[in-house]
């Protein structure tokens, strides 16, 4: 029986809000649990929809991470398709889209990200699309099928994880497809031009064509409906529907209005918090994609956005809302799977924070690991198409000790031997 002495408000209805909820309970808090989504689906994992469930592998119920009637049962308030307009930090109040105002004791903002826009013209024609979304997701879907039994066309702006796994579930359906790509590789402000090269090479053989270099400039249009793209090198490419996979921004506009400390934009930006999740406010905690974490392992602060985070992040800013000892020191993790290639990546290395790339394993065979170093010491790994290493790779990354390279690339040499 809940116990209305405290209210604990979660804005944010996605994993991270939902796992924070569900973890509270666990923890044993029986005060009111009040979980607030501007979105009228109740909570749902984010990777199918660019996976299993874009791809028609998986149902759609498959992606919910309960069932609707456990929030109920576990004595959680579901206010759906409600946004959240104003908070007032002094007192402690949240005022919804429909002027319902409610009190907290402590809240947590799990807000997550939303993609970026394309700032060109005809972004406004039919055939437009994003995918952050379960309603985009199911839109896409049927586009994809659509695409695929007509010979349509997709052009994707944007070659990261997202454009990757769109292509590939694309190509899956029979779409005709082409990527827009300013950077000179695939994934280059993730993995680098070392790696980017295979996926380049994956796609083409599954007849995916890039555009490397080059930048959409102009959606074109017939009778109101996408009809070809313009890239600012003069090109142009037929194309029924448009994917703008450009990156997501952090949905920080609420923190930002009450007054909270904020992280700095051109690193990301999103709500500063420390290593317990806590922002600059004692009553309110940020967890997943919208939370910008002093991160005690990697010495800085960090913006993750990807569902490792938001599962593993939620639970944590739920027990340190309960007064435990929270230092949220997790590798960031997250694994796409496109074709029959899946990856998992550990660690964080953006381009100029390494020094050498060592592959161990056939790169040509697309069974290898991949190991990002600085001075020796392990930053970052992935694993593809090689499995039950995850583990071992963080803690790798976690030693922060100076290894040999050439036992890093040795399949012979067991990767437990080097901890």
């Amino acid at each position: 029986m809940v116990d209305a002495h405290q209210t604990f408000v979660i804005v944010g209805a996605g994993l991270a809000g939902a796992k924070a909820a569900e973890t509270l309970r666990a923890e044993g808090f029986t005060g009111r649990v009040i979980l607030i989504g501007d979105e009228r689906d109740h909570p749902y994992e984010r990777p199918p929809l660019s996976k299993g469930y874009l791809d028609g592998k998986a149902e759609r119920d498959s992606v919910f991470t309960h069932e609707r009637a456990w929030y109920a049962g576990a004595d959680i308030e579901l206010h759906l398709g409600q946004p959240v307009t104003a908070l007032d930090r002094y007192a402690r109040t949240v005022q919804l889209g429909d002027n319902t105002v409610i009190h907290y004791d402590k809240l947590l903002l799990a807000t997550g990200s939303e993609p970026r826009r394309l700032d060109v013209p005809g972004t406004d024609l039919a055939g437009v699309h994003h995918l952050r979304r379960l309603a985009h997701a199911d839109r896409l879907r049927n586009v994809l099928a659509a695409l695929g039994r007509d010979n349509g066309h997709l052009v994707i702006a944007g070659a990261g994880w997202i454009g990757l796994e769109v292509a590939a579930a694309a190509r899956g359906y029979g779409a005709e497809v082409t990527v827009v790509e300013a950077e000179p590789t695939p994934l280059h402000q993730v993995i680098g031009p070392e790696l980017g090269q295979i996926f380049t090479e994956l796609h083409s053989s599954h007849g995916v064509r890039f555009h490397f270099g080059a930048r959409l400039t102009e959606i074109t249009g017939q009778d109101g409906m996408v009809f070809a793209v313009r890239t600012d090198d003069g090109e142009e490419h037929p194309a029924h529907d448009v994917l703008a996979a450009i990156g997501a921004a952090p949905r920080s506009a609420l923190a930002e209005a009450a007054g909270l400390e904020m992280a700095d934009r051109a690193r990301g930006g999103g709500i500063a918090v420390d290593a317990s999740l806590r922002t600059s406010d004692p009553h309110i905690y940020a967890a997943g994609d919208v939370a910008a974490a002093a991160h005690p392992l990697l010495g800085t602060r960090l913006r993750v956005e990807h569902w490792a985070n938001a599962l593993n992040g939620g639970p944590a800013a739920a027990r340190a809302m309960l007064g435990q000892d929270v230092s949220y020191d997790r590798v960031p993790y997250f694994f796409s799977d496109q074709y029959d290639l899946g990856l998992e990546y550990s660690g964080w290395a953006p381009p100029g924070s390494y020094d050498e790339v060592i592959i161990r394993g056939d790169a040509g065979k697309r069974e290898f690991i991949a190991f990002w170093l600085k001075d020796r010491r392990v930053l970052a790994g992935m694993n593809v198409n090689v499995w039950d290493v995850t583990e071992t790779i963080q803690e790798l990354i976690r030693a922060r000790r100076q290894h040999d390279p050439e036992a890093l690339a040795d399949p012979t040499v067991p990767l437990d031997s080097l901890l």
